[in-house]
């Protein structure tokens, strides 16, 4: 078993023997994870390359005085690439990149330092995300502060005010980015070992180091100026693509006693259908079912595997329009087995 899956494997052993109706489909998975080295390399080529190209050409318009307004229309596309930067950082943290668990931790930490995230705190808490997604009594690590009705209606004001805070769009998804990836990420987390405080720092280092080249290149005003608001951007689009998979009103929730991992998987993620370009610069994430199914099938598979397999049709789908009503959605109603909105 590949190094990145111990976590899960150690909370979720019922994964390896999954209901006897869905065995043979499940099974079928298991083609889909094999790592295709080139298109891989292609992934990076067609990623980095384009966002390095992009950086240049706001640089040079900076320095030759253009109006940062215009300037700015670049970010965007730049943003997009980077979201797609993390997509490929996170197959790294699977595995499911490189068949080498080298090649993987080495891509991932470059990949990482461009995201602003370590590459092994990021692993710490995602894996156990994976292992322990949809289950209401292993909440907290690597998902969105969920809490039932019940927990909401007992709990002090302060906490409620807090929770209502946290689960506003803005702060989630414009504070949070700034909070989560240029703030915190900064940090080992206290529950973390002495990896992930290696990890930060190395992190760190590479960050400062890319910082002080372009800088000296093209001074730390042109970095700022394009830095923050690409990172921003491609922060919220991230969180917002998390949340969408896994807060719409039919989402999967369960006590530890009747957690079922295939069902956590099938129905706790959505199948979020975007147009090819998003698509691509979201590295086919939308069929988030399937990755929490096979973590190790590459992202330029998770399509080919749900072309194939009928029985990963049945999940909730969700479309761009469609999506935005999750925002509304705030607490687990343990009775009606649904998110709703606050009282």
């Amino acid at each position: 078993m590949a190094e990145g899956e111990k976590i899960q494997a150690r909370v979720v052993g019922r994964r390896e023997k999954p209901r006897e109706t869905g065995s043979e489909w499940i099974a079928k998975l298991r083609v889909f994870r094999t790592v295709d080295h080139r298109r891989a390399v292609w992934q990076l080529v067609n990623t980095l390359i384009p966002y390095a190209c992009l950086w240049y050409v706001m640089v040079w318009l900076l320095r030759r005085g253009t109006p940062v307004a215009l300037t700015v229309l670049l970010v965007v596309p730049a943003a997009g690439l980077l979201v797609r930067v993390f997509v490929l950082f996170h197959d790294c943290v699977h595995g499911s990149f490189f068949r080498s668990a080298w090649a993987n931790r080495v891509v991932g930490y470059f990949l990482g330092s461009l995201a602003f995230t370590s590459f092994d705190v990021w692993r710490y808490s995602h894996l156990r995300h994976h292992a322990n997604q949809g289950n209401l009594d292993a909440r907290g690590y690597g998902d969105v502060w969920t809490i039932t009705l019940d927990e909401y209606r007992h709990s002090p004001w302060w906490t409620r005010w807090r929770y209502r805070v946290y689960r506003n769009p803005f702060v989630l998804l414009a504070l949070g980015a700034v909070s989560s990836f240029m703030l915190a990420n900064r940090f080992p987390p206290r529950e973390g070992g002495r990896k992930e405080r290696w990890g930060v720092l190395l992190t760190n280092l590479l960050m400062a180091g890319m910082f002080a080249g372009i800088a000296l290149a093209a001074g730390w005003r042109a970095y700022l100026l394009i830095q923050l608001p690409v990172l921003w951007l491609a922060a919220g689009a991230g969180i917002w693509l998390f949340y969408v998979q896994h807060q719409f009103k039919d989402v999967y929730w369960a006590k530890a006693s009747e957690w079922d991992p295939l069902q956590a998987a099938m129905e706790g993620c959505s199948l979020y259908r975007l147009a090819g370009p998003l698509r691509w610069l979201s590295g086919n994430i939308g069929y988030h079912h399937i990755h929490h199914l096979g973590s190790r099938i590459p992202n330029y598979r998770l399509k080919a595997c749900y072309d194939a397999i009928p029985e990963l049709w049945a999940c909730k789908t969700l479309s761009i329009m469609g999506s935005f009503g999750c925002a509304r959605l705030k607490l687990w109603d343990e009775a009606k087995h649904q998110l709703i909105p606050f009282p």
